[in-house]
């Protein structure tokens, strides 16, 4: 074999090697921006193990589509549906959501509930005020002002894994990751000033 020959056919193998390794990063999933945080607080154990409700498999889905495969975000997930959000949420990019739990949605009577699930106009200003326009990850929450898609502000303060929002509410597991969104798992519906 010639020294010619024996160039060529090292470079024609280390070309191919070379497809291989940018079809395969091409095929691999997109990350998101910033950085990876691992979801924390105690409520982050009732969540599912494994499957799409996990934290996990919550990773793999747009926002509006996690929530709804979560068993905790259930009423949410519901009233993000009747408002017609599921798209816009599942759109956007680099959003948080302050998901109230089902606990969260069983603490406002009955009546009351009922009279926001049925006002389109009064449920969208309240799911989007759970919305807000930047990544926010358990660094920022200490000490946070954030404008909400509602566009009010919500504040955040606390330390370690215990952070409040709006001085009401608990996040109860934070920075669980989505295709396009970071959630916070709070056990109040936070109400948006009138």
């Amino acid at each position: 074999m010639t020294t010619t020959h024996r160039y060529r056919s090292a470079a024609l193998a280390g070309a191919g090697a070379l497809l291989v390794s940018v079809s395969l990063t091409a095929l691999g999933p997109v990350a998101r921006a910033g950085p990876v945080t691992e979801p924390f607080g105690p409520g982050c154990a009732s969540l599912p193990s494994s499957g799409e409700g996990s934290a996990a498999g919550m990773a793999d889905d747009p926002v509006a589509t996690a929530a709804s495969n979560n068993p905790e975000l259930s009423t949410l997930a519901g009233a993000v549906q009747k408002a017609g959000l599921g798209d816009t949420l599942n759109n956007a990019q680099d959003i948080t959501v302050f998901a109230p739990t089902n606990d969260a949605f069983e603490r406002i009577p009955k009546a009351d509930l009922d009279k926001i699930l049925n006002d389109k106009k009064q449920l969208t200003n309240l799911l989007t005020y759970h919305v807000v326009e930047q990544d926010v990850t358990r660094s920022e929450l200490p000490d946070g002002t954030f404008k909400t898609l509602q566009g009010g502000q919500i504040t955040t303060s606390g330390s370690g894994d215990t952070f409040k929002v709006n001085d009401s509410a608990s996040i109860v597991c934070g920075d669980l990751a989505t295709e396009n969104a970071t959630v916070q798992l709070i056990d109040t519906v936070l109400m948006p000033k009138s």
